[in-house]
């Protein structure tokens, strides 16, 4: 903030608080000491009031605030680029003497977050350190570490895969065995490092709509084992076709996909994160899908990752599977 909007913001806070405190004072001093029957004249619905002052605690509480205002501006910033006087926001460790993110001083909201997190590191740190050293297949078997994991993930993931991590519509089920990505424990950890990006393209323009339609029904008859909707226009052997003109690059002639490269096996209703009705995959063959998991490298680091990776593990292993 520049030194002209700082001495804006300070005389304005100021002047404000102290033409309050004249007027507060002024209309006090004109008001008489003692009870009257006498009214002020007005009349509201028979209604009258009486000419007597405010109560006293009540002028009290009027004085209360403004000392708070003040006392306030003097501890936090709020008056331009006045930091406070608030003590222990020079450095984030004082021991350390180590200098918040943004190198300023005084207290902030980021600067007390940067503080409750440092604290948190020094008393959780070594516990996240301990789990980070093991194998992930191990730490899945440790109750302890589930429970953070659990916490973890309904803090960070549930919003998109749901409490009981069976996902939703474009989030797949985490407790099943359909992992497009790989579910091996280091690959679901790199998953949750570096987020994944679905890279299925679209192909109208390509195959035309009767395209489309003729591989959605080859994929819902030959993958699927399920009929056509009644009246539907498609023939799976043209399908077919299309499929291994087109498809078996990502996909596999068996439809089993390739995990290397994201594209799901096709024969695993679960797969089909978007629907697998003969209207869904058309829609999905029609317009491709772009999904994307973020990345939680930054966010989380390695350590809680780590605890995080062994928690998803778990859902479709061992004990901690959830119940269908």
């Amino acid at each position: 903030m520049t030194t002209f909007w700082s001495l804006y913001v300070t005389v304005l806070s100021l002047g404000t608080i102290f033409a309050l405190t004249w007027l507060l004072l002024s209309t006090r001093r004109g008001q008489r000491a003692d009870q009257t029957e006498e009214t002020v004249g007005h009349s509201f619905d028979g209604i009258e009031e009486y000419d007597n002052p405010l109560p006293k605690w009540w002028f009290m509480l009027f004085v209360g605030t403004i000392v708070f205002a003040l006392g306030y501006l003097v501890l936090y910033p709020g008056l331009g680029n006045w930091k406070g006087l608030l003590p222990g926001y020079a450095y984030l460790d004082n021991d350390k003497q180590t200098a918040f993110a943004n190198g300023q001083t005084g207290w902030t909201g980021v600067h007390e977050w940067e503080k409750e997190m440092a604290r948190s590191d020094a008393k959780f740190g070594p516990i996240f350190a301990k789990y980070a050293a093991m194998p992930i297949a191990d730490v899945a078997k440790d109750p302890q570490a589930l429970k953070m994991g659990g916490r973890l993930f309904a803090s960070n993931c549930s919003v998109c895969h749901g409490s009981d991590a069976k996902g939703a519509y474009g989030f797949p089920n985490l407790t099943g065995v359909g992992w497009r990505w790989g579910g091996e424990p280091e690959t679901i950890k790199t998953t949750i490092m570096g987020g994944r990006h679905a890279m299925m393209p679209a192909w109208v323009d390509v195959i035309g709509e009767q395209g489309v339609a003729d591989v959605a029904s080859f994929v819902l008859t030959n993958f699927h084992h399920r009929q056509l909707p009644e009246g539907a226009k498609a023939d799976p052997v043209a399908g077919q076709k299309i499929f291994a003109g087109n498809c078996v690059a990502c996909h596999g002639p068996e439809g089993k996909g390739t995990p290397a490269m994201g594209a799901p096996n096709l024969t695993n209703p679960g797969a089909f994160i978007y629907g697998s009705s003969f209207a869904q995959l058309q829609q999905t063959i029609r317009h491709g899908r772009q999904g994307q998991m973020p990345a939680q490298a930054q966010l989380q680091g390695n350590d809680k990752v780590h605890l995080l990776a062994a928690y998803v593990y778990s859902l479709s292993h061992g004990d901690n599977k959830p119940a269908e």
